[in-house]
């Protein structure tokens, strides 16, 4: 057993969840793939051994307990990937045309820099930032 299906069994096992053949089975390949996925590419990406409303539910189920971040696309399509504190810190370059979600980690600097425009934003707003996470929308370079 991985360090990562380790940390996983035990959250799950702290929600009374238990870690499933199909719960691995999405986490194993989250874990393979660069970026965000959707049910559909999932389910193609599982060759189908998990059913449809098995995965649906099995997605509900890991969001949940904390395991899975969700990203909601500008066109309604739900992708999730390993929540933040399995995955690490990282932001989306999300292509309009195809849908592709590439993760970008950023420079410290970049990441300070960024920071600092949070940190202003929700200071001006009397709001207090949990974290934050940057989508950028354009075209990749197989659509452009």
């Amino acid at each position: 057993m991985t360090t990562l299906e380790r940390q996983i069994g035990t959250r799950l096992s702290d929600h009374g969840v238990r870690f499933t053949r199909a719960r691995r089975a999405v986490v194993t390949s989250l874990a393979s793939v660069d970026g965000p996925q959707s049910a559909a590419e999932l389910h193609k990406l599982l060759g189908g051994g998990v059913p449809l409303s098995s995965l649906y539910r099995t997605l509900a189920v890991l969001e949940e307990v904390g395991i899975l971040a969700p990203h909601h696309g500008t066109r309604g399509l739900t992708r999730y990937e390993l929540a933040e504190w399995l995955n690490g810190h990282h932001h989306h370059l999300v292509c309009v045309d195809c849908g592709a979600v590439d993760d970008v980690h950023l420079s410290p600097g970049m990441e300070d820099t960024l920071e600092a425009v949070v940190r202003s934003v929700t200071s001006d707003a009397s709001f207090e930032a949990a974290g934050h996470s940057l989508e950028i929308e354009g075209r990749c370079g197989r659509c452009s």
